[in-house]
């Protein structure tokens, strides 16, 4: 049982707040919120209200009984240095918020399905083995070689649970279990598409290989997204074998229809040997120079929103197994967002 201390503190965490920042928002002392989080003083009603809205949550939250624990020997953040302990734990609050109300709704609804790990070697002993890995999960999976036009659909229907954060300035994603059997991976909200499927697949990688101490395991990770999204044969159709260079426009074409970054297309060809390190370089130049490695030219891919929690909660609200209000707690909407859905 989660208490509401260990509440208060979690959506503190998560806000960003320190405490003497959360004291003066909701009119308390910095040592009334100690007390608070520590379970050694309950808030007043008034309190309780004035607290719930400055850390931006309801009451429900903050009564929730039911808890998760990530396991951290098994969790990968991919972010940048200026993200630091306390924007760690801002970022697994979010995640742990988010599968606190996944695994409630599908509990409804009898025992959460587990992840099945795909019958395939996944162990990689040399970044080219990754070629090899990818070709037999998309076989696996029945993907074959064509662009997945859903990244977050397919995690989602094979066991992964994808969740989207607010996340921080430099995070691209985290990777985690729920206890052994249950995967999360998250990724930012408010980034274009394409990189969100390429950190969605990096995580991935984290969940599934098995590396050599030899081997890098962020360049693995890259590798690994390059080749779910653009596999070899594909890239092979698409570019042919050897180039001497690759043209901008032509770059542009493919990142619209496998939803993969120009850049990534550029390491693609790189990878597999279509041109050599100094087109490769020559092509990174001029992406710089023109300002385009932070932001790409052209209209922007799609971002994904995943959607099996949503189908959960409606599909219990039909059945009348949970309150509206509840359905509005467990989605994280406001009143207005479900009715516009309701309606």
């Amino acid at each position: 049982m989660v208490t509401l201390g260990e509440r208060l503190k979690t959506a503190r965490t998560m806000s960003g707040l320190a405490q003497r920042a959360l004291a003066e928002r909701a009119g308390v002392s910095s040592m009334a919120i100690s007390k608070y989080e520590r379970d050694l003083d309950v808030p007043s009603s008034p309190v309780l209200l004035r607290l719930a809205s400055a850390l931006g949550v309801n009451l429900d939250y903050l009564f929730r009984q039911t808890g998760i624990v990530l396991d951290l020997n098994r969790i990968h953040y991919r972010c940048s240095s200026c993200c630091g302990a306390r924007l760690h734990a801002r970022v697994q609050g979010e995640v742990v918020d988010c599968m606190e109300r996944y695994l409630e709704v599908e509990s409804l609804f009898g025992e959460p399905a587990p992840f099945s790990i795909p019958s395939i070697n996944l162990n990689v002993q040399r970044l080219e083995d990754i070629e090899r890995v990818v070709l037999d999960l998309r076989a696996w999976w029945e993907l074959g070689n064509d662009p997945i036009e859903n990244l977050m659909a397919v995690f989602e229907d094979r066991g992964v649970r994808v969740c989207l954060i607010e996340g921080c300035e430099g995070f691209d994603g985290l990777c985690a279990w729920v206890r052994p059997e249950i995967p999360v991976i998250a990724v930012q909200r408010a980034v274009p598409g394409d990189r969100q499927r390429f950190d969605l697949a990096h995580e991935l990688a984290h969940l599934l290989l098995h590396l050599t101490p030899d081997v890098n395991e962020e360049a693995a990770a890259h590798r690994f997204a390059g080749a779910l999204l653009a596999p070899r044969p594909a890239v092979l159709a698409e570019l042919g074998q050897h180039r001497r260079g690759l043209d901008v426009h032509e770059l542009y074409l493919l990142k619209l229809k496998y939803g993969l970054s120009m850049q990534a297309w550029i390491h693609r060809a790189l990878d597999l040997e279509i041109i050599n390190g100094v087109s490769y370089e020559r092509l990174c130049r001029q992406f710089s120079q023109m300002g385009w490695r932070k932001c790409e030219p052209g209209e922007q891919v799609r971002s994904e929103e995943p959607t099996r929690m949503q189908q959960l909660v409606y599909r219990a609200l039909a059945e009348d197994m949970i309150s509206r209000s509840r359905a509005i707690e467990l989605l994280g909407k406001n009143i207005a967002d479900l009715e516009l859905v309701a309606s």
